[in-house]
């Protein structure tokens, strides 16, 4: 087993989530009391929260690549940004360390792809639907140009995932209020819908929605299984933790 390697903290209720995932996929794989080999570097979001109201992706960037190369110099076989926002400095990362970055737009994207699906709408933070870089490297990775929000619905999704999820409050009324963003997607053309931010799958479950729902949560844990377990084992393991 290869030893995954997590930069968390972003926030720590979804960082949870990703270590319960990871944990029941190698016990689903491997049985018994298997458990998965892996590191956490759980930073202070606090610090990042205020790198990204500034702007200052820059200083993000390196705050997030000395992680990765703490968890490789710990023995980290690949590296997982556990936030979608976060992947906006993906590239420092991956060029910190010599070891792989597991990407979390290109699994969404191919899982999007396999499934045949062409128009999702995405429901992440503000900074994830409306900076380029999510919509411009889905379309690069899966040649797939998902859709968001307007304004109204975007800032919704944004004060529900940093005012709520990441402190641990789960409403039902915001619960509702997301599901009707998802409707009115689906009445604007949309095929489908991404849980674009890692705390969203603490409010919405991917399989009762108005539209197919694909949690990058999951999918990312399940490409972190499949590489740390190697891909021959993983053909239904992704069946069971991806939505």
């Amino acid at each position: 087993m290869k030893r995954i390697g997590l930069i968390g903290g972003m926030s720590w209720e979804s960082t949870a989530v990703y270590y319960r995932m990871i944990n029941e996929g190698v016990r689903a794989a491997r049985g018994g009391l298997a458990s998965a080999d892996l590191l956490v570097h759980s930073l202070n979001f606090e610090e990042v929260v205020a790198l990204q109201k500034a702007g200052r992706w820059d200083l993000a960037g390196e705050l997030l690549a000395a992680s990765a190369r703490r968890l490789e110099a710990a023995g980290a076989d690949c590296v997982l940004i556990c936030t979608n926002t976060m992947h906006l400095v993906s590239p420092a990362v991956a060029g910190a360390v010599s070891i792989p970055l597991v990407d979390i737009i290109a699994e969404t994207g191919a899982a999007l792809r396999a499934a045949g699906r062409r128009r999702p709408l995405l429901l992440a933070t503000r900074y994830t639907m409306e900076h380029g870089f999510y919509a411009d490297r889905m379309e690069a990775h899966a040649g797939i140009r998902p859709i968001v929000p307007d304004e109204a619905d975007r800032a919704t999704v944004h004060r529900v995932i940093f005012e709520e999820l990441c402190a641990g409050r789960v409403l039902d009324a915001s619960r509702r209020e997301l599901q009707g963003i998802v409707a009115r997607g689906r009445a604007a053309g949309a095929d489908s819908v991404v849980l674009g931010c890692t705390e969203i799958c603490l409010s919405l479950d991917p399989a009762k929605l108005d539209l197919p729902g694909f949690d990058s949560t999951a999918i990312h844990a399940a490409a972190a299984l499949r590489f740390a377990l190697g891909t021959g084992a993983q053909g239904q393991l992704r069946e069971r933790i991806a939505a």
